[in-house]
């Protein structure tokens, strides 16, 4: 490391006060959906932004099946990342980078594939396919067909865009329902919580799934649909709060130790709330404190910092940069725990979201960041890494299409489920 990189992690490693201070009971409900500061309109720089963005979905298209490599080049594709083409298509077409025929051909064709998948255990989507054959892989093997468990997290967020296309879209209604009720979901949640599976060793594990953040957003997109997801959406019971850098941010009491799942804080279910439902999922405060503690961050450091998770150009090719994790601060870890603070990174997508949700001086900079330095031919790079000082060349439909989302909120003006009329 060299020395400002350790001067940080000292900063950083000194930044935390338990128990931190927490937000009152007022400030939590809102009833309300926030609509941000400056929304509108879109700028040349954000239109040539969103275009850049709509080339990694054009290049990573499977003609035969209408599904999105996860990764550029690469035909694996999973449920959360196939919401983010979807999410991506519908931006792309409401800001007039693609027409309408071409919107209606893709969109259809998605869905058809998507209420025809094999399932696991004909029961719900595996968590990986294949994206040219449609089998259901492991991670990173695209020709041996396995059947590894289905993922409630990324089928909450499938849901939620479900609804938009059908509810915006009267000709796409009927191919939703068709993707809807190819689901046997029965075992999606068991009394209020979401469950999800993981085959380990050829035994099925059966598992409440999600934590404070994407459990709550990926709830939200079932409640949507009817399911039962009540103490999934509660965001009070096993939060605590930690003072980083003097901000207060909240954080799940199950972690790794006590529960056997990563509790990692991250800006992008904050950033995928606001933008999406404005904030009720999660209360708007939380996603502020998580913003301020980045900001407070850089004013300590002078590094950059627009914190979450994704792929990386090197192994081990994903981790979570954390706020919080585990009991640590300012943590880059894999979902097995093996820490890579060397990675962390300024991420594209976080940068953009939280620009498009809160137009500050600080936000600015994030994007202007962005702008200037992880441009590439295929879309957005996914960041620029701190201590390396390089960009993460990983190229991902999920970077890509947060990014395109982000700019369609910016554009209507509203969250994106009220902006379709979902009920």
């Amino acid at each position: 490391m060299d020395t400002q990189a350790q001067k940080i992690a000292k900063l950083d490693a000194n930044s935390v006060v338990l128990p931190g201070t927490p937000i009152a009971a007022s400030e939590l409900s809102s009833k309300t959906p926030y609509i941000a500061p400056g929304v509108g309109k879109l700028d040349t720089a954000d239109m040539e932004a969103a275009r850049l963005a709509w080339s990694y979905f054009q290049k990573n298209w499977n003609e035969k099946t209408g599904l999105v490599n996860s990764v550029d080049g690469f035909a694996s594709v999973t449920i959360w990342d196939q919401a983010a083409a979807i999410a991506a298509l519908v931006s792309a077409k409401e800001l007039n980078i693609i027409t309408n025929a071409e919107f209606e051909t893709k969109m259809t064709k998605m869905l058809q594939t998507l209420a025809s998948l094999p399932l696991y255990k004909g029961e719900l989507p595996n968590k990986v396919y294949n994206a040219q054959t449609l089998i259901p892989v492991n991670y990173g093997q695209l020709d041996k067909r396995e059947e590894i468990g289905w993922s409630a997290i990324d089928l909450g967020r499938m849901a939620i865009w479900l609804k938009i296309v059908e509810a915006k879209y009267p000709k796409m209604r009927s191919p939703v329902q068709a993707v809807w009720q190819h689901w046997q979901v029965k075992r999606l949640t068991k009394n209020g919580q979401m469950y999800g599976t993981a085959v380990v060793e050829t035994k099925e594990q059966y598992n409440q799934e999600g934590r404070l953040g994407y459990e709550n957003y990926a709830a939200y997109g079932l409640k949507l649909w009817g399911l039962d997801v009540k103490q999934a959406l509660d965001y009070q019971s096993n939060t605590a709060f930690v003072n980083l850098y003097g901000q207060g941010i909240p954080y799940d009491r199950r972690d790794a130790k006590n529960s056997g799942g990563n509790n990692y804080v991250l800006s992008e279910p904050y950033i995928l709330d606001g933008i999406e439902t404005g904030f009720q999922a999660l209360p708007k405060a939380y996603a502020e404190r998580i913003l301020a503690a980045q900001e407070a961050r850089y004013q300590a450091t002078q590094e950059l910092t627009a914190l979450t998770e994704d792929n990386l150009d090197r192994p081990p090719y994903f981790v979570y940069n954390s706020l919080f994790v585990n009991g640590q601060p300012w943590a880059t870890i894999t979902d097995t725990q093996a820490q890579h603070n060397n990675l962390r990174f300024l991420s594209a997508k976080a940068a953009i979201g939280w620009y498009v949700l809160y137009q500050t001086d600080y936000t600015r900079s994030l994007t202007d960041t962005v702008f200037s330095q992880l441009k590439s031919e295929k879309g957005w790079y996914n960041g620029l890494y701190e201590s390396l000082r390089q960009p993460n060349k990983s190229l991902t439909a999920n970077n890509n299409g947060v990014i395109l989302e982000s700019f369609l909120y910016k554009q209507v003006g509203q969250p994106l489920i009220i902006w379709a009329g979902v009920k």
